[in-house]
Formats: C-alpha cells, structure tokens, sequence
C-alpha cells in the first residue's frame, strides 16, 4: 500500500485527486453499509478516510466537491425505504457559543415581541441529545409511520424499525387525533460498550461511537437488526397537531410524558438568560455522569401563543437556540499562512498547522479571518488577543467550536522564534497578479480582477450551480473545473453552461468520447441543462452571485420586482445611484445602500453586464408567484412603519404586512400608501403629511387589517 501523503504536504493537484479517491471510497462504503447492509471497511476505517477528506476541504476549500462527503449523512434513501414528506417542515436550530450569544439571544426575542427587558419572560431549557431525530405520526392514538429528519422537508420511512424501540409506544390515550412526536434516537454509553463488546466476541465490526451506532441501527432494512439493538428514544417537540397540546412548552412536555414518552428529567423552565446559562452550566457539570451522549443545552421561548408569533426564519426557528458546549483545545505551530480567492475576490488567510488532534478529530489548518484579525486588532483597530499578531512559526491555541474549519485563540509569545518577522498581507492577488484593494470600511481585502481572475471565475460558476441556485444535476464543481480548463468545450461564464451541446455537436471531440464521460452521461448532462433553462426569478438573482446577495436577498429582490424585465430596468435606470429607481432599491426594507450600489455597479459593469446579458438570452425566467391575497385590504399597498409601536414590535409588525400582502419600505416618497406612527416619530411622519400620505396610528393600523393581522 501506497503511504498517503500528509494533508500539509499536499500540492493543489494531489488535494483534487485524492478528494475524488474519497468520494468515491466513502460513497461506496455508505451504499454497503446504509443500504446493503454488508460494509466493506470498518468504522475505524470509515471515520479515517472521513476525517482526512475533512482535512483536505478544510485545507483546500476551493477544491470542496459537489458530491462531497462532508455534506452527505448515510447514503441516499434506499428504494427499501419509502420517502415520507414531513407535514410540518423538522428545522435545525441556530448555535449559540458563550454567554453573550445567550443574552443576544433574548434581545432579539424581546425585540422582536415588542417585550421591555426585565419583563419576565419564560424560557425552557433542555440537554441537546447527540442522536438521531425522528418524527412519529399518531392518528386516533395509533403509530401510523416514523420517518427520519432526512433534508428537513422529506425523510425516510423507517415505522417498522421504529416500532422495534421501548421507549416508543405503539399506541397513546389522551392525545389529539392528529399528533407527530418528535425526538432523538440515541444509545446510552453502557448499551453502547456492551453492543461493542458482543460484536467483537463474534467478530463482527465494532462501531465508531453511540451516535453512529443509533443511527445505523435505526435505518436497517431488516427491523429484526434493530430490535436487537438498545435504542433509546427521547421526545422533546411536535409536529402536525390536529389541536394543541398546551399553552406552554413545559405543559406540552408534561402532557407528552403522560401519555408514555420518555422525556428528559433535566429539561426545567428559566425566566431570563441569567437563569438558562445558570441550568446550562447544571448540566455541564453532569455531562460526563449522565450515561449518553449531548453537545449542548438548547432553550426554547416557554409560551407557544408567543412561539407562533416569533415564527421562522428560512432554516431555523426565531424561538429557540442550541447552546452549545465549549470547544476543546490543543496547541501547534503555524507551518505556513496561505492566501486562498474567493468568488467575489475576497482574499482569505488560512493558518497551515502541525496536526493536532482537538475533540476527537485531527486538524491541519485554521482559518485567520482577515488582515485586521492576523495583526491582532478589529475592524475598528482596537487590540484583540491584547494586541498580539499571528506570525508563521507561532505556537497557537487551537479550538473547535462546530465550525468546518477551526480557529485560532491566542499566540504563546514565550515560544515565538528569534528570527520571527510580521505576516506581510498580499496586496496583489496570488492568483491573477491584479492588485488587491482594500476599500475603506471593508474588513477584507479584495482581488480587483473581476471575471479575468480564474479564482473568482471558477467560485462564481461553482455558486452559479450549486444547491438553492441553478443545481444542475451532474454539474457540480468538479465538472466546473473540468470544463472551465478544457481547451474544445470551455466553460468560463454561465452562458457557457447553456451552450455546451450547440457546441459539442460541432467539436470534433464529443464530450461523450472523454475520459469519465460516455454517451449516456453526456446525454443526462444536457438534459439535465436544458430543464434548467426554466429558472425562478429568485434563484437566478441569487445564483448570479453577487456581493451580498444571498438566497434570502434574491427572494426578497424577486418578491418585490416580480419578473426580470422589472428587476433589470430598475437596476439600469439607478445607474447614477440618484433618481427614483435608486431610491426605491434603497427603500426596500432589507436591502439598504451597500447592497444597492454592489447590484447597480454589478449591472454597469461592461464585461460583467455583457455575461448578465448573454446568460438571461438562453433562458426563461419565471415571474414571482403573487401570494392569495385576496380580501387583505393592504394587499400591494406600500406600507412605511416609524417611531414605536407598542403593541407589537417594528419586526413583528413587517412580518404581518409582507404576509397581507403589503410591501414595506424604509422611506416615505408619493408611492407610499400609508405611514404607520407610533410615539416618537418624526421625520417620516412629517414627510407624509407634506405628501398627503394616510397617516395611522397603531391602532387604526389594526383596525384596518382586522382579523387578517
């Protein structure tokens, strides 16, 4: 066997093709062991070739793969197990890192509520069990399925395992009708030693750890391998409900208890954040006596009529975070400082480290942030790591705290070298020579090279079809790559990408006659394209990558143009950055004057607008979908809140416009419909009485959206 190279010693070229040796390995050990059930290497084996592919991505970001496995869980969903689309969406949660992450945490809470601080306000607080989630669906007291979490939207149905586990019961009294359970599969660490223990007494693989092991287990095709399995399951959420539960979470859980689900004895209700870091750190003092494994405490706000009104964001609820526990850390020396582009030229230091193992798991880079943060100031210039700066040959302090790739805490000056000089930050971009700018205000600096820069040419394409953009099937950034350096049938903008089989019909080489390529797979390439060429207004805006532009931008930008036609004439008549059309992007409530100027500028860029152009001519973009709207009274009023509400918050208070229908602006112009004032505003309101604009209070407000607000 060929001994592999260390992950630091890795050329660009070795990186990219020992990633797609990974890939290739992993994903045939996840067929073997998710869906044939005969694995073909052990876990050890498993969690090596994992890690390592981890490091390589960690060290090399700009070669991560579209088929990637660091992005997959298992295997896909076997053709044994049938997809269930979840009723109600099973969400991730956001993270929380120390105290000051709790205490923001609560501040946007009671923002968002309209609730003082000192207000009492009731949390829950709860051990995050490191497990598998599951949703149970009862029907007049009956298990009808049980379905894994799976992409959040659909999940595999795994009811028959399901009903394998003690802790879940096959039938419930005193339920609603209609009642998903959600909750965590898990193993307890004693269970877990003695299935390894019996594993090994018959030669069987060992498993990795009791996460793995409850998740393998769950998702057998023969349920007779699971039941001999010790899964344990604790409930702690809902789904789908046909009435509620009760007013409050600590009620809900109560009833759920009562009905003979395990719940977890440690969950208790806090009032402020004091009182949650104050259980957090309970149960931190427990974690290594409890007999199963968490990685945190998550906190849910404890009124549900108050849970309903803080909502959802895309992913994630606005009442609830994971807390999670501190991230272990190790020490090793700085080999190497490395520059790394970006799609939109951003220049990213990376630290190259002596491996070191921090939690479990061996780590060879860190990232450095920026300039600001290597030379040991913020963006304001204020001393951070009490001034010290980052130099190559610095013993560190290493932490992990959930991120891909680690950080860096502080510098052991005892054990700097002599001959130790200053990080020299690159003012010319290592990849195309052109100058690297940093702009005033901006924390990073920035390749000036545009779309002659490979980096940022390559990262662009790769955003253009990655997942919530284009997400061509069978284009992923490996194919980018690929085709962006082939000389027959290059790939260097996104109109390429729909020209490719006009091309190769005329290329004396045919795509399908290339290595890795045959005439099938050719052929599902540019199908696969050409269903793209029907692309939603929002995803288009949000693929084509703009400086920031996210998914959520491109849908508020698409919501609120409607088709590209509109979208495209707004951006060309604020070409100045004056005028009404300049004014109106400004206003849109979400979008503000940097990210006006980066769209403006990205449409009166010549080579940038001409690639826009080029692009938008091979496809159709479909107009926005309008929301039933009908009988809101607001419905396509432009609304425009100011001063302080006092029954509900300014957010709260958007949230239910934009669901009437109504469009909500930052400014008053003549467009304006109406003007919403609470006590203490001034200008906007001012402004609305010189225009003519209706002025309301909050109270007319309500009365004029009635029961739909």
């Amino acid at each position: 066997m060929v001994p592999e190279i260390a992950v630091s010693k890795l050329s660009k070229d070795q990186a990219k093709a020992e990633l797609a040796r990974l890939a290739k390995v992993l994903a045939s050990a996840n067929q073997r062991y998710h869906t044939d059930d005969a694995p073909e290497i052990s876990d050890a084996q498993y969690d090596r070739l994992k890690q390592r592919n981890a490091d390589i991505e960690a060290a090399f970001p700009d070669l991560k793969r579209a088929d990637s496995p660091s992005d997959q869980v298992g295997a896909a969903v076997s053709e044994t197990f049938s997809k269930i689309t979840h009723a109600v969406r099973m969400l991730s949660l956001g993270n929380a890192f120390d105290d000051e992450d709790v205490v923001d945490f609560d501040t946007r809470v009671r923002k968002f509520l309209g609730t003082a601080m000192g207000t009492k306000l009731l949390y829950t607080a709860e051990p995050k069990i490191d497990g598998l989630s599951l949703s149970l669906r009862f029907e007049k007291g009956h298990l009808i399925h049980a379905v894994t979490r799976g992409d959040g939207e659909v999940g595999e149905n795994v009811t028959n395992n399901a009903r394998t586990i003690a802790d879940i019961p096959q039938t419930i009294t005193g339920a609603p009708d209609v009642m998903e359970i959600r909750g965590e599969v898990y193993m307890s660490h004693a269970d877990f030693d003695a299935l390894n223990d019996a594993q090994v007494k018959k030669g069987a693989k060992e498993f990795a750890n009791p996460r793995n092991a409850a998740a393998g287990s769950l998702r057998q095709l023969d349920a007779k391998i699971t039941a001999a399995r010790p899964l344990r399951f604790f409930a702690y959420a809902w789904g789908e409900l046909s009435e509620p539960l009760a007013g409050t979470q600590t009620a809900a859980i109560a009833r759920i208890a009562a009905m003979g689900f395990s719940t977890n004895p440690l969950t208790k209700t806090c009032d402020g954040p004091k009182a949650l870091i104050a259980q957090y750190a309970r149960i931190e003092e427990q974690r290594a006596t409890l007999g199963y494994d968490i990685d945190g405490v998550v906190y849910k706000v404890d009124d549900l009529s108050l849970q309903a009104r803080l909502g959802f964001r895309s992913t994630t609820p606005r009442w609830a975070i994971a807390h999670k526990f501190p991230a272990e850390i190790a020490h090793t020396r700085i080999e190497a400082i490395e520059i790394q582009v970006g799609r939109t030229g951003a220049l990213s230091p990376v630290a190259r480290l002596l491996p070191v193992t921090v939690g479990g798991v061996v780590v060879s880079n860190a990232t450095l942030h920026n300039e600001d943060y290597i030379k040991g100031v913020d963006s304001k210039g204020n001393a951070i790591r009490e001034g010290r700066d980052i130099r190559v040959g610095d013993w560190v302090e290493v932490y992990r705290a959930g991120d891909v790739i680690p950080k860096i805490r502080d510098v052991d000056l005892s054990k700097r070298p002599d001959d130790s000089v200053p990080y020299d930050f690159p003012t010319i971009c290592p990849e195309c020579g052109s100058p690297a700018i940093r702009e005033e205000g901006d924390s990073v600096a920035r390749c000036t090279g545009g779309i002659i820069c490979p980096a940022q040419a390559v990262e662009k394409l790769k955003h253009f079809v990655a997942r919530g953009a284009f997400d061509i099937e069978g284009l992923g950034a490996k194919q980018i790559e690929m085709f962006f350096e082939d000389a027959e049938l290059p790939v260097k903008e996104p109109a390429d990408i729909f020209t490719l089989e006009n091309r190769d019909a005329q290329n004396f080489t045919k795509l399908k006659n290339r290595d890795g390529w045959g005439a099938r797979s050719a052929t599902n390439l540019f199908a696969a394209i050409n269903e793209k060429r029907k692309i939603p207004l929002n995803k288009l805006i949000f693929a084509l990558g703009m400086r920031h532009v996210g998914d959520s931008t491109g849908t508020l930008l698409a919501n609120n143009y409607g088709s590209w036609a509109a979208f495209e004439a707004a951006m060309d008549a604020a070409f100045d950055h004056k005028g009404e059309a300049w004014e109106q992007l400004n206003a849109i409530d979400g979008v503000g004057r940097v990210m006006a100027t980066a769209l403006v500028d990205t449409f009166h860029k010549g080579e940038a607008r001409d690639a826009i152009d080029r692009l938008v001519a091979e496809l159709d973009v479909q107009d926005m979908a309008k929301r039933d709207t009908s009988g809101s009274p607001v419905a396509g009023k432009v609304v425009v809140f100011t001063g302080t509400l006092e029954l509900m918050s300014r957010a709260e208070a958007k949230v239910r416009a934009e669901d009437l229908g109504a469009k909500v602006s930052g400014s008053v112009s003549k467009k304006t419909d109406y003007v919403v004032a609470g006590p203490g505003a001034g200008s906007k309101a001012k402004k609305a009485k010189e225009l003519g604009v209706t002025l309301l209070s909050e109270a007319q407000w309500l009365d004029l959206i009635g029961k739909n607000g």
